[in-house]
């Protein structure tokens, strides 16, 4: 098998976002900057909207410049988390800023899916890393993406099976990711119902749960040793433990004694990123910070607290009395003052026992999917270098 080395300006056509100052407003057309694209796709939990009159003149079918995204353009994140890549699909509609790069694959010598596998392997991974090294802030210009390299079989009929042996992987994870969305609006949905036709008591939280907050430190991170998971690392209701810090035992065991977190615990990012919330169900032990954390006294109360702090208007609530100047947080005094309204208790105890099933089946399929990843990440680089023929 032939293998050809070249760079992403060879083999692609390389355009960005819009260089515009957008007005945002509450809905219309989906904006998505740098903060939008991880490893593993697209995270959307907070999204900025542009109207149609903006999307249309910044976004033109017939621009000669590349700024409107195209099924099966490979958009690359390039001002602040660098390098995370997201394949378009054909349904996909939005408008990108300036902080995305968008390469579009010459497809006689590249095929869009073996880019974007390319784009996530260490190698690639790693010639960003070494260019980030170099300058003061985290920033690609589209000539630093340009000179990036490429490695790939000249035979595209081989680009095509290595894509597909990885994309097998993504599609099962796509698929339970679906499914993890069905089952959070059910649980919403029977909280809703609870809400809105059922007679409610008003009590404060500290009713029912103990309310504390993650460490105040800053340890040390190191290559290994006992997670240190932040309020950025709750995402989608989980927590994303491939992109959490490592710290030592003595720096872990420091903070066990103030913050511990145990299963059915909730926890709720508190600083920057504010509101995103999880259920503890992990089977990793590991240190807290930048959250706020909820035990409650009976677990009959979890699911309803999940909800409760998900729902729609608690969301805005975070956002609009949160405080700071440089970076907007929520404090233990705000979220020891909450009140929250509930049923009464046999309405509460059918509430858990049905949400609290999805709840678990999400939590079921989401480490599906951190095995599935795994197992697609370890598969990737020995596709990607040659190590196994296809």
């Amino acid at each position: 098998m032939k293998w050809e080395r070249k760079t992403i300006n060879e083999v692609c056509n390389v355009g960005d976002g819009a260089h515009a100052s957008i007005k945002r407003q509450p809905d219309g057309f989906q904006y998505l900057t740098s903060k939008n694209f991880k490893l593993d796709g697209l995270d959307l939990n907070k999204v900025d909207y542009i109207s149609e009159v903006d999307f249309q003149k910044h976004f033109k079918d017939d621009s000669k410049a590349i700024t409107k995204p195209k099924p099966e353009d490979v958009l690359l994140s390039i001002i602040g988390s660098l390098g995370a890549p997201y394949l378009v699909k054909e349904d996909d509609l939005f408008g990108l800023s300036s902080s995305v790069s968008i390469l579009r694959a010459k497809r006689e010598t590249i095929v869009p899916e073996f880019l974007f596998y390319w784009i996530k392997s260490n190698e690639f991974q790693s010639s960003i890393n070494n260019i980030k090294s170099g300058v003061a802030q985290s920033f690609l210009s589209l000539g630093m993406i340009k000179s990036l390299p490429v490695i790939y079989p000249v035979e595209l009929p081989t680009q095509r099976k290595i894509a597909s042996i990885l994309s097998a992987y993504d599609d099962l994870i796509e698929n339970n990711l679906k499914r993890i969305k069905l089952l959070e609006e059910k649980a919403f949905l029977r909280y809703k119902g609870i809400v809105r036709s059922e007679k409610l008591e008003e009590k404060s939280i500290l009713d029912i749960c103990y309310v504390t907050d993650g460490t105040h430190d800053s340890p040390k991170q190191q290559v290994d040793g006992f997670y240190l998971v932040t309020g950025k690392h709750l995402i989608g209701g989980f927590i994303d433990f491939s992109s959490a810090y490592f710290i030592s035992e003595a720096d872990h065991d420091k903070i066990q004694k103030r913050s511990k977190v145990v299963n059915d615990d909730l926890v709720l990012s508190n600083i920057g990123t504010i509101g995103n919330v999880a259920i503890i169900d992990s089977p990793f032990e590991f240190s807290v910070k930048n959250v706020i954390i909820f035990k409650p006294s009976d677990s009959i109360f979890t699911s309803f607290l999940y909800c409760y702090l998900n729902s729609v208007e608690m969301q805005i609530r975070f956002q609009q009395e949160s405080s700071g100047t440089s970076q907007r947080f929520i404090s233990l005094a705000y979220t020891r003052a909450l009140k929250v309204k509930l049923p009464n208790e046999e309405i509460l105890k059918e509430f858990h026992q049905e949400v609290s099933i999805l709840l678990k089946l999400k939590s079921i399929l989401n480490q599906q999917n951190s095995k599935l990843r795994e197992a697609r990440d370890i598969l990737l680089p020995k596709l990607m270098n040659g190590q196994i023929e296809v």
